[in-house]
């Protein structure tokens, strides 16, 4: 795998040319033009460009590409070239039918849209495959070409004859036998057993038309979708490695989308990007949006192993696509911008470059209005973060070194969206684990998040919030981990199920029971009239949707509940175990109980803290360079902050020397570096 490290922040967008192509005389001068004005480094083409690159079937036209790469190169602009399978040419679905997807209804769907492409299809590989071998032949020497940029916002979801038999045949190769699968997804159950893998088929809407009511089968298809895709994304790959064994490959991904398993896909890139659209309001609800951005970045900085990642997309100004579609007020860009480098980000890319005029994306903001003027405040916002970037500079290919771990798995989600018990259809996973990564985020340290499969060794604590699905091999590598002298958080509902969703013949939370120190004998779900309390230090606090009533088993009891039939029952527990120990919360609760135990666990387990004493919606990360450390203080609130750091720093943009309390204008960043 090839370590990307850019000898700069990139800093660009999506450009699509192709669509001025009879006034390109005129536009891409412009477009040129503007970009050097506002320090664009960086642009991705081709990423809607098959209709161009292949009008059709077999005959090529790469000429218009060709004076596009050169026009980069010539204004020093790199180019994140792309494969264009995210959008096939009409002609494609007409001559090879078999690319169309069909739906869990078992119904083939017509041209149209974007992400509609079978990935079985042997029709559709090879032509993925011939267009990408001609572009990597075509670029492999070409001075502009830094990154490939693989499809667009890859999913899939297809349900026809083809990948019914790649699931089967998947299903073979994980079960061995239709006997073991049986055995694994339970089907004494209504009299399910099958006699072969081909009476097996994907998970069908409504669910009277076939099977759709089995965990196993559900959280099977989704695994399968996932190795398709990660076996289609290294097929489009194969001829850009041959060709181009130095030029590393992303393919941009969309946050906590449910429908891929984003650990597998980011380990077999050289380096991950996403796709970022916050939904900022102007107004003190930007503290939670600001929240929910950090959490992904660092998730998408997560599925590839920690590495500097790439914000691919974010808007300059209001997208299209929301119910209310809200201008950015100023000084949002720049936040939304620096936020991303903040987490890891070595670059800042928008969608997109030049607004078109027509299509579904018309109104989508973009760099370059439908006016054609650099004259407009969107513009000018744009060309300072451009300046931004060169200043900090430095900060490009740094790394993070962070001591806690908060576990996002798609697996577990996986099971828990699946599982027919406590608030089926919302239990709340992903806002679950994003309480915990704000309430971490605000006791002064920055967050790696990791899944199952994941390395733990080198973190002081690992928080693993409803770890509901125990993974093979998951529980040793805890056990380890807390035995060697790590502090681990596991909460309510966890532990139930195993890999194939097959609960557990032991008490939960099973296979961490020992390291727990309790035993779970029941779980309640409460709705939004039934609440429970506990008083810890003296603070009383409030229970909330989950509550486990367990039994001690080696724990101690630091709260218990007040109210109800399971009053004095544990809600909070810590068992020592080896030279670490495990501390378990019992039930859901609001942000002021997570936020006051993990500045207990913190500061247990020797946390070296990044800044303190820091006021309401500010926030603070790190990257690292050898011996030099960039501290990011980020504001997201509307009014005046401050943070103070420990130990003394400079602003890397004004020089100034920082010992002490820091202040962070509203809704702005400041990036410190190590003063030496």
């Amino acid at each position: 795998m090839i370590q990307s490290k850019f000898p700069e922040l990139l800093h660009g967008g999506d450009y699509n040319p192709e669509q001025w192509m009879k006034q390109k005389d005129t536009i891409w001068r412009q477009d040129m033009e503007y970009a050097r004005k506002a320090g664009i480094n960086t642009l991705s083409i081709g990423i809607f460009s098959w209709s161009f690159l292949e009008p059709e079937d077999g005959v090529y036209d790469f000429a218009w590409m060709d004076e596009v790469m050169d026009n980069l190169a010539a204004n020093e602009i790199k180019a994140v070239l792309a494969t264009p399978s995210g959008a096939r040419p009409p002609w494609l679905a007409e001559k090879y039918p078999s690319v169309l997807r069909m739906t869990n209804e078992r119904m083939r769907r017509v041209y149209g849209g974007r992400h509609n492409s079978c990935l079985s299809s042997p029709d559709y590989r090879r032509k993925v495959t011939e267009i990408n071998t001609r572009l990597a032949q075509r670029y492999a020497n070409h001075p502009a070409l830094a990154i490939w940029h693989i499809s667009n916002e890859y999913n899939n979801d297809c349900h026809c004859p083809l990948c019914q038999a790649r699931f089967q045949e998947w299903l073979r190769a994980r079960y061995g036998t239709i006997d073991q699968l049986n055995d694994c997804w339970w089907n004494s159950f209504w009299s399910h057993r099958y006699t072969s893998f081909e009476q097996v088929e994907s998970p069908t809407s409504p669910s009277w038309l076939g099977e759709n009511e089995s965990p196993a089968a559900q959280l099977a298809w989704k695994r399968f979708c996932t190795d398709n895709l990660v076996d289609f994304f290294n097929m489009e790959i194969a001829p850009l490695r041959q060709a181009t064994p130095d030029i590393p490959v992303t393919a941009n991904m969309m946050g906590t989308f449910t429908g891929l398993d984003y650990y597998k896909l980011g380990r077999a890139m050289d380096i991950s990007s996403w796709d970022n659209y916050p939904q900022w309001t102007g107004d003190e609800r930007d503290v939670a949006v600001s929240e929910q951005s950090a959490f992904k970045h660092d998730l998408m900085r997560g599925v590839s192993d920690q590495k500097p990642f790439l914000l691919m997309e974010s808007s300059p100004s209001a997208v299209n696509w929301f119910s209310c579609n809200r201008i950015r007020t100023p000084g949002t860009l720049m936040y939304q911008s620096m936020q991303a480098i903040a987490h890891g980000s070595d670059s800042v890319q928008y969608f997109q470059f030049r607004a078109g005029r027509g299509g579904s994306e018309q109104y989508h903001g973009a760099v370059i209005n439908h006016t054609g003027s650099a004259n407009t405040r969107v513009f000018r916002e744009v060309t300072d973060v451009g300046a931004a970037l060169k200043q900090i500079a430095p900060v490009a290919g740094s790394v993070t070194r962070n001591q806690v771990a908060l576990l996002y798995d798609w697996n577990d989600r996986w099971a828990l969206d699946i599982a027919w018990f406590l608030h089926r259809g919302n239990q709340k996973y992903e806002e679950t684990v994003l309480d915990h990564h704000a309430a971490l985020s605000m006791q002064g340290i920055g967050i790696d998040m990791i899944d199952q499969d994941s390395e733990i060794d080198a973190y002081r604590v690992v928080v693993a919030p409803m770890a509901y699905l125990i993974r093979d091999g998951f529980s040793e590598k805890i056990e380890k981990f807390v035995q060697n002298g790590g502090r681990l958080v596991l909460t309510y509902a966890s532990g139930y199920v195993n890999e194939e969703s097959l609960t557990f013949q032991e008490p939960n939370p099973c296979l961490l029971h020992s390291i727990a120190g309790i035993r779970v004998d029941e779980i309640d779900a409460l709705d939004d009239r039934r609440t429970n309390h506990f008083i810890w230090n003296g603070k009383r606090y409030e229970v909330k949707e989950v509550a486990e009533l367990s039994t001690l088993d080696g724990a101690k009891q630091l709260a218990g509940y007040e109210e109800q039939f399971y009053a004095e029952k544990p809600m909070l527990t810590v068992h020592p175990y080896g030279d670490g120990c495990c501390y378990y919360i019992a039930a859901r609760t609001d942000a002021d109980f997570l936020c006051d135990l993990y500045d207990k666990v913190l500061a247990e387990a020797g946390i070296s803290l990044l800044a303190t004493e820091m006021t309401d919606g500010v926030k603070v990360t790190a990257r690292y360079d050898g011996d030099n450390q960039y501290v990011f203080l980020m504001n997201s609130s509307h009014a005046k902050g401050t943070a103070t750091v420990t130990k003394p720093m400079r602003d890397l943009q004004t020089g100034e020397l920082i010992d002490g309390m820091c202040t962070v204008q509203p809704m702005s960043i400041r990036v410190l570096v190590s003063a030496n």
